[in-house]
C-alpha cells in the first residue's frame, strides 16, 4: 500500500528524498466530492451511483476485464464483449492458447460467478460457524459498513473498517507492515523478509511471525498488512523485493506460509499481498500514464512461479489476500474476475477476504462481482470522501445489481477470518494513532474533529530484541572468507570505513518511511517499513567488542574524504569498509531512484570506496547492507579483499547481530536467496522504465525462467549462485537414499458446492436506508447510507453472464481444498543424506533439495526442499525430506490441472543450486 502522499511528512533538511505530491492516478478518478457510478465512471454525467451503466463498457475501457488486443487487426472491444459473455469452457480454452509475450498482452478471460466460503473447509469450520451467527444479525448499512474503508485518516488504523454500534463491535483496526508495526512508538523493526528467508530456518521465520503478530496484537490490530509474496523478485532492481523473500517460488512459499502460521498463532489475521504479477515500482498506478502497466502472465508462468506461493499461504489458513495496483492480461487486480474469483476462490479454495491495495480499487460493482469483499482506504483517491461502495453498495443491493448472497459472503469472508485467528478473545482496545505520535491530538485529523488522547504509548517489544539479533545473524551470508580472514580473533586495530557503519546524524527516524540513505541501512523505504526504538551501527557495536578485546579502532563515515580514509586503514591489521544500495515504493525517490533501483552497484560512490581501501589494506573486508544483489565480481577476484558479507536489511539489532558473525559467537549458516550475476544483463529481466503508449505492457515472456532458473538455462556463471553461502566449518554429504511411497493415483476434485445462502434478511425500502435527520457527518468520512430514496434502476443487459448463478456450482478438479487439490500434498518418495560436519567448530548446514522435472520446457532443476540442520564439530545427521505429487508435477493448461510428466526426474541434494553433491534418479 502507500504511503501519505504529503510532502510535509518527509524532512526537507536533508535533500535526500522527495515525495509525490496527491495520488498519481487521482486525474483518472472523480475530482468532485459526494458520490459517484459505483462502475467507475468519471464523467460526472451521473451524480447518484447508477447501476444501470454498461459495465462492458467499462470493461472493454480497462475498468472491468480488460483491454488489449488477443488478435491482430481484430477489434478489441469486439473481443472484450465476447469474453465478457463467454463461458467458462471457452474462457479455459482462450486461456491456454495465450503464447509467452504476445503483442499488447492477452486478455484476461472473465469467471462468474464469484464463489462463496464453504461450511465445510478444513481448519475453517467453527470460524464459518461463528462468522454466519454474527452476520445473519446485521442490517444491510451493517453489512456495508463492514466492507467499506472509512477513508483515509477516518480513524487511528491505516485502514479502518465502520462499527456496528448496535452490536458493540468496533470495525477492524488494518495496519503495516511485513516488518513490525509502522507508524507508532514501543515498537520493534525486524528483519526484512528476504532476511528471514536467507536464514532457511522454518523456526525463525514462524518466530519472526509471532513476534510481530503480537506486537500488532498488542497495539490493538486485527489485520497485519504482511508477509509479501508479489513481488517475488522478477527483477533484482526491484523497488520492493526486499519486503518479499526471494525469487524462488517455494522458498517464497515456505516462508510465508511460516510467517502466516507466527503472525495468525499470535491472534492478528495475516494478509498475503500484492496478488498478483507486481513486479516493479515504475508505472504500477496510473498517473505517469493514463492506466497502470499490465503484467502479461501466460498459465503455465502463472502457476508454476507467481501463484505457487500464494497457493501455499491459502494452504496455511491466510486470512486475508491485497490485490496489488497493476493490471493483470490488462485487467486490474481489484476487479479481475479471472484472478479472484477462478485462481485464488475457486482454484485455491480460498475462505478469507480480498482487500484492495489502498485506492487500488477502479470500479464498484465489477470488483464486487469480480470477487473484492473489502476495499480500502474505502474512499476513492486520497482523503476525498468519495466511494466506489459505502453508499453506492447499499445502492447497489437495493436495485438488485448485487445479490444479496454476495454482500453476506463478503461478511462472512470478514468474520470467518476474525474468528478463526480468535480475534473475539484476545482484541484490546486501539492504543496509537497512525497519523500523530503525541500523547494529544485529533481522532479524526482530516476533519480536525475529537480532540482527544490519540496515543497511550504502549510498549509491545517485549523480549523480541533477542530473536531480531539472532536472526540477523542467521540471515548474515559469508560470501568470501579468505586466508583464514574470519572470524576476527582480537586483533591489533581496525580500521572502520563508510558511511554505512554509522549513526544517521539526523535521528534513525528521521526520514519519514525511511525515504532516505543516510547512516547504516536496516530496512528500505516505503509502507513496508516502521520506526526504529533504536538502531545499533556497526561501528557502535563494533567498537564495544573491540574495547574488550583491546583492540584500537579508527572510524572513517564520509565515503569521499580519501585523506582520513588512508589515514585510517594504512598500517591497519583489519580494515572493513562498508557499502548499501537501497530501494523502496515508488512514492519515494531516493537519489533519483523511483522506488526501483536503477542500476545494480552500490550506493555512495560504494565500488570506488572499496576499491581504495583495498589497495592500501591487504586485509580488507567488505560488509553489504543492500536490498538485493550488486555487482561483485571485480571484488570476488581483488586478494586485498578477504572477506565478504551480505547483511541485507537486519533490522534494530544490525550491528550486534554483525559483530556476532564477525568475532565467531554466530558461525554463519545464511546461504543467497537470490544470484549475484556478473553483470546487469545476465538476468535477462529489468524493470521498464519508460513506455510510449497509454496502457504500459509488461510481457513475461521468459516465462518461469527468472534469477537462477534464467542462469541455469543459459549456461550463465554467476559470480555468486542461488543458495549460496560459506561457514567457518566443512561439511561432508554421502548415503543418498530414495524410498518410493505409494499414495495411490491422483484423483481430481469432484462434486459441486451447495447453492449460494444468505444471512438475515434486508430491509430493501431505501427510505431507511438514508442518512438519518440531523446526522453529524465527519468530513471526508465514509458512509454506509444514501443520500436519497431516489435509487436508480438496474440494467439486466449490463449483466456479465452468470454473474448472480446462485445454484450449486462444480468443483475445480485442482481445487476443492485450501491451496488446490489436498492429493498434490500426498508424499510419493523420501528422500535421505547423511551430513557430517567435518570442520573444528560447530555448525548449521543447510541443506537443499532440487528436482529436475526432465521436460524440454523445464527449468534445469528447481528447488522443492531444504532443511537447516544444527551439528556440533565431527557429528552426522540424516536430512529427510518426502517429495510431493505437487514437487514432480507441472501445470497442464489444457487439463486445468497439475500432471505428473513421462520426463525422467533426477533429485539432487547440495549446498547450493550449482554445489550439488548427491544425484540420483526417481525410481
Amino acid at each position: 500500500m502507500p504511503a501519505r502522499y504529503r510532502t510535509g511528512r518527509i524532512r526537507e533538511d536533508h535533500g535526500s528524498a522527495q515525495i509525490t505530491s496527491q495520488l498519481r492516478h487521482s486525474a483518472l478518478r472523480t475530482a468532485q466530492h459526494g458520490r459517484t457510478n459505483i462502475y467507475g465512471d468519471t464523467s460526472g454525467a451521473k451524480e447518484t451511483m447508477g447501476p444501470a451503466a454498461n459495465v462492458e463498457e467499462h470493461a472493454c475501457m480497462g475498468w472491468g476485464h480488460g483491454r488489449g488486443t488477443l488478435i491482430v487487426n481484430s477489434n478489441p472491444a469486439t473481443i472484450c464483449k465476447m469474453l465478457w459473455k463467454s463461458s467458462t469452457a471457452s474462457a479455459v480454452a482462450l486461456l491456454a492458447s495465450v503464447v509467452n509475450g504476445q503483442i499488447d498482452g492477452p486478455l484476461s478471460p472473465p469467471f462468474y460467478p464469484s464463489p462463496w466460503a464453504k461450511s465445510g473447509t478444513n481448519g475453517w469450520q467453527d470460524a464459518y460457524q461463528k462468522a454466519v451467527e454474527f452476520v445473519s444479525q446485521l442490517t444491510l448499512l451493517e453489512k456495508v459498513n463492514l466492507t467499506t474503508g472509512v477513508g483515509w485518516e477516518g480513524q487511528p488504523c491505516v485502514g479502518n473498517t465502520g462499527d456496528i454500534p448496535r452490536l458493540g463491535f468496533r470495525g477492524l483496526c488494518l495496519q503495516d507492515s511485513p516488518l513490525g508495526v509502522r507508524d507508532t512508538d514501543e515498537n520493534s523493526a525486524f528483519p526484512a523478509g528476504m532476511n528471514a528467508a536467507a536464514t532457511w530456518s522454518t523456526r525463525l521465520m514462524k518466530s519472526r511471525g509471532q513476534a510481530m503478530g503480537a506486537e500488532h496484537a498488542g497495539k490493538g490490530i486485527d489485520a497485519q498488512l504482511g508477509p509479501v509474496a508479489g513481488p517475488i523478485g522478477r527483477v533484482p532492481e526491484g523497488g520492493r523485493n526486499w519486503e518479499g523473500f526471494s525469487p524462488d517460488p517455494v522458498l517464497t512459499g515456505v516462508a510465508m506460509a511460516e510467517t502466516i502460521m507466527g503472525i495468525q498463532d499470535s491472534g492478528v489475521i495475516a494478509t498475503a499481498k500484492h496478488y498478483i504479477g507486481n513486479e516493479q515500482e515504475h508505472y504500477r498506478e496510473a498517473g505517469p500514464a493514463p492506466f497502470a502497466y499490465s503484467s502479461n502472465i501466460d498459465d503455465v508462468t502463472m502457476h508454476e512461479l507467481y501463484l505457487w506461493p500464494f497457493a501455499d499461504a491459502v494452504h496455511a489458513g491466510v486470512g486475508s489476500v491485497m490485490c496489488s495496483y497493476n493490471q493483470i492480461n490488462n485487467s486490474y487486480g481489484s476487479q479481475n474476475s479471472w484472478t479472484l474469483n477462478y485462481l485464488l476462490k475457486h482454484e485455491l479454495d480460498f475462505q478469507g477476504f480480498i482487500m484492495s491495495d489502498w485506492w487500488a480499487q477502479h470500479t464498484g460493482v465489477a470488483s464486487a462481482i469480480a470477487g473484492l469483499d473489502m476495499t480500502m482506504a474505502g474512499d476513492q483517491n486520497l482523503a476525498s470522501g468519495n466511494t466506489y461502495w459505502g453508499g453506492s453498495l447499499t445502492e447497489a443491493v437495493l436495485n438488485g445489481t448485487i445479490p444479496q448472497w454476495r454482500l453476506d459472503d463478503m461478511c462472512v469472508r470478514i468474520m470467518s477470518a476474525y474468528f478463526k485467528v480468535g480475534r473475539d478473545t484476545a482484541r484490546v482496545p486501539i492504543n496509537f494513532n497512525s497519523w500523530n505520535l503525541d500523547t494529544f491530538g485529533y481522532l479524526h485529523p482530516e476533519a480536525n474533529e475529537d480532540y482527544q488522547q490519540i496515543n497511550w504509548h504502549t510498549n509491545v517489544q517485549a523480549n523480541h530484541a533477542a530473536l531480531i539479533r539472532e536472526i540477523g545473524g542467521a540471515s548474515t551470508v559469508l560470501l568470501k572468507n579468505t586466508k583464514k580472514a574470519l572470524p576476527l580473533k582480537k586483533p591489533k586495530s581496525i580500521a572502520i570505513i563508510g558511511e554505512d557503519a554509522h549513526d544517521n546524524p539526523a535521528g534513525v527516524n528521521s526520514c519519514s518511511d525511511r525515504g532516505c540513505d543516510i547512516g547504516t541501512l536496516a530496512m528500505g523505504w516505503g509502507s513496508g517499513t516502521a520506526n526504529f526504538p533504536y538502531l545499533i551501527s556497526p561501528v557502535t557495536a563494533i567498537k564495544a567488542q573491540a574495547a574488550k578485546d583491546r583492540t584500537t579502532v579508527a572510524n572513517v563515515s564520509n565515503n569521499y574524504d580519501y585523506a582520513a580514509i588512508a589515514k585510517a586503514v594504512t598500517g591497519a591489521e583489519v580494515a572493513i569498509v562498508f557499502a548499501n544500495a537501497d530501494s523502496g515504493e515508488d512514492y519515494i525517490t531516493v537519489d533519483t531512484n523511483e522506488g526501483d533501483r536503477n542500476n545494480l552497484t552500490m550506493w555512495g560512490d560504494g565500488d570506488n570506496l572499496v576499491r581504495y581501501v583495498a589497495s592500501l589494506n591487504p586485509n580488507t573486508m567488505l560488509v553489504l547492507h543492500t536490498v538485493g544483489a550488486v555487482i561483485l565480481e571485480e571484488h570476488k577476484h581483488n586478494p586485498n579483499i578477504t572477506a565478504i558479507l551480505w547483511a541485507g536489511l537486519p533490522g534494530q539489532e544490525s550491528g550486534n547481530a554483525l559483530t556476532d558473525v564477525l568475532y565467531g559467537s554466530v558461525n554463519p549458516q545464511a546461504k543467497t536467496v537470490f544470484t549475484w550475476g556478473k553483470s546487469r544483463e545476465d538476468y535477462g529481466t529489468d524493470v521498464i522504465y519508460s513506455f510510449s503508449e497509454d496502457h504500459p505492457q509488461l510481457n513475461f515472456s521468459e516465462g518461469i525462467f527468472i534469477d537462477y532458473r534464467h542462469f541455469d538455462k543459459y549456461n550463465i556463471e554467476p559470480t555468486y549462485e542461488f543458495g549460496y553461502g560459506l561457514s567457518y566449518t566443512t561439511f561432508e554429504y554421502s548415503n543418498l537414499k530414495i524410498t518410493k511411497l505409494n499414495p495411490g493415483p491422483y484423483q481430481p476434485t469432484k462434486g459441486k458446492t451447495a447453492a449460494a445462502p444468505t444471512f438475515g434478511t434486508i430491509d430493501f425500502n431505501p427510505e431507511h436506508a438514508v442518512f438519518p435527520e440531523g446526522f453529524h457527518q465527519i468530513f471526508d468520512y465514509v458512509y454506509p447510507y444514501l443520500e436519497s430514496a431516489n435509487i436508480s434502476k438496474t440494467n439486466p443487459e449490463s449483466w456479465p453472464a452468470g454473474y448472480k448463478d446462485s445454484s450449486p456450482q462444480p468443483l475445480l478438479g485442482s481445487g476443492g481444498s485450501p491451496g488446490g487439490n489436498r492429493q498434490l500434498r500426498d508424499n510419493m518418495y523420501t528422500v535421505t543424506a547423511d551430513i557430517k560436519n567435518t570442520g573444528p567448530v560447530n555448525g548449521v548446514e543447510i541443506v537443499q533439495l532440487y528436482i529436475s522435472l526432465g521436460g524440454p520446457n523445464d527449468a534445469v532443476r528447481v528447488l522443492r526442499g531444504f532443511d537447516d540442520i544444527p551439528l556440533v564439530a565431527g557429528e552426522t545427521k540424516t536430512f529427510s525430506y518426502d517429495i510431493t505429487r505437487r514437487d514432480l508435477s507441472n501445470w497442464d493448461t489444457v487439463a486445468q490441472d497439475w500432471v505428473i510428466s513421462p520426463y525422467k526426474k533426477t533429485v539432487y541434494v547440495g549446498a547450493s543450486s550449482r554445489d550439488l553433491k548427491l544425484v540420483a534418479v526417481l525410481p
